[in-house]
């Protein structure tokens, strides 16, 4: 059966706060991997100040087993404003990549990221940080795009946000999760009974993460053998498979770029206390 992991770092990243923005050395993932019968395994970079520089590390990775790798553009809402469509067309045309990622721990989601996404037809995987009140924004306004929110919307075991991540994944067609880092395997049992295993995607987090380790929970969840045929390839394989390399001009003229910075605060004016 072909396993792909759809969720791992790698490269150099040029910060020292923490292994995410430090370092993500494939060497032991690839071995733990090979032992646990993963074939293939999606990349994108480690945190990083420039993602274009990390975007290009992570191409070389991809480019020197392309049997084995496939590439997800990491952008910054923030700092990558009004550069998202260079970015990723430089990714997806140039080194072949075929998704979007972004985290909350940069910025917020912006309307140029899923502008762009719809415009090359690609998957975002983008994790909220327990942050999921987005999640309902995201399906009702970009539904041609597919979203992939990892860790159940909580790497922090989170219990509200992965509680309530569920009822996006019933309602939303466009809204998928990936099992990397979910520790409450009663929650995951509870998700995947109430969503339908369609909507999840085996992920490790690694190389931090032991990738057989993460697997054993989808093993654990005693699926039948087409329902984890599904989680641990074909679901992520039909998201890949609209991938547009070059979006007409009437698609690209719909990018949204802001015309400001974007708040990094959160600002509801329905709560605004005089």
């Amino acid at each position: 059966m072909l396993i792909i992991d759809c969720h791992c770092h790698a490269g150099q990243g040029d910060g020292l706060t923490g292994p995410w923005d430090t370092d993500a050395p494939l060497g032991p993932y690839l071995d733990w991997a090979d032992e646990a019968g993963i074939q293939r395994t999606v990349l994108f970079a480690a945190f990083h100040s420039d993602y274009a520089v990390a975007n290009r590390q992570v191409a070389q990775l991809v480019q020197q087993q392309p049997e084995r790798f496939y590439g997800f553009a990491f952008v910054h809402a923030q700092r990558d404003r009004g550069r998202i469509r260079e970015l990723v067309g430089t990714a997806v045309q140039q080194y072949g990549f075929c998704g979007i990622k972004c985290h909350r721990f940069d910025a917020r989601i912006s309307r140029e990221i899923c502008d762009v996404a719809r415009a090359f037809r690609l998957p975002v995987l983008y994790d909220v940080v327990g942050e999921i009140a987005v999640v309902e924004l995201l399906g009702e306004q970009y539904p041609d795009v597919n979203f992939i929110i990892p860790h159940l919307g909580s790497f922090s075991d989170d219990w509200r946000a992965q509680a309530g991540l569920i009822d996006h994944l019933v309602r939303f067609p466009n809204i998928y999760t990936d099992t990397s880092g979910v520790r409450r395997f009663d929650i995951l049992r509870r998700a995947v009974d109430r969503a339908g295993a369609h909507k999840f995607l085996f992920g490790s987090d690694g190389p931090w993460l032991h990738p057989g380790v993460e697997l054993a929970k989808i093993k654990a969840l005693h699926l039948r053998r087409e329902e984890t045929q599904q989680v641990v390839a074909g679901n992520l394989l039909g998201l890949l498979d609209t991938v547009r390399v070059n979006p007409g001009p009437a698609a690209l003229q719909r990018i949204a770029v802001p015309a400001a910075e974007l708040s990094s605060e959160w600002r509801d004016p329905w709560l605004v206390r005089e």
